[in-house]
């Protein structure tokens, strides 16, 4: 689904499986956004070529985090010399060590990718678009959240949802890194907010509320 200015959504709505949302950034950048499960990456194409996006047309797949459920369809784009991987440092060597025994826990092998860029805190460009990688541990210790300025668009992986957070029980999950990470994704000026699971939010209004409720209901729990 197209949202807004190069912006299309693929929320994941099946209650009966677990994946994660997707999202693609079109234009020239052309990036995947978190492309999720293997055995469900091939309906995740279907939905996208009806949006006229063809798996050619990925230049870009930026993982928010290495949990399987984010990053397991990343082999599909592996050996594709168009297509460039994208995941932080510390995910990549989390998903060495302790990360990889996550793979096991869901019946899954830790996936053989290539990691083509190493994600660092700081400016990235695609293209000829600036955007923002934010180091947000807590739920993961190489999450990142995936800033766009001139679209005031977040994508926050796993560290915040809509009225929710992600888990902190997973290998390498910490309750005050998660708390640290929300309230630095809160002074962003976003518009469109696009978690990794659960609905979206549009409009900054929206957005802030989001983050008020969570950090006065949910973060006395975590």
């Amino acid at each position: 689904m197209k949202l807004d200015n190069d912006i299309y959504v693929y929320e994941w709505t099946n209650p009966l499986a677990n994946n994660c949302n997707s999202f693609f950034i079109g234009g020239g950048v052309r990036a995947l956004v978190d492309p999720g499960l293997e055995r469900f990456c091939p309906n995740l194409l279907k939905r996208m070529a009806r949006d006229g996006i063809n798996s050619d047309d990925i230049r870009y797949i930026i993982n928010t985090h290495s949990h399987p459920d984010h990053f397991e369809a990343s082999k599909v784009f592996d050996n594709n010399d168009t297509v460039k991987i994208g995941l932080h440092k510390e995910g990549s060597d989390f998903l060495s060590d302790a990360g990889g025994s996550m793979y096991g826990m869901f019946g899954l092998d830790v996936p053989k990718v290539s990691i083509d860029m190493l994600l660092e805190e700081g400016p990235l460009r695609l293209d000829d678009e600036d955007f923002e990688i934010l180091h947000v541990p807590g739920h993961s210790p190489g999450s990142i959240a995936l800033y766009w300025p001139s679209r005031k668009a977040l994508f926050p992986g796993d560290v915040i949802f809509n009225q929710n957070v992600g888990r902190t029980d997973f290998p390498g999950g910490d309750g005050a890194l998660l708390k640290e990470s929300i309230l630095k994704l809160s002074k962003l000026d976003t518009e469109y907010f696009l978690p990794g699971h659960m609905g979206i939010i549009t409009g900054k209004e929206n957005v802030q509320r989001n983050f008020q409720f969570v950090m006065q209901y949910v973060f006395p729990y975590i």
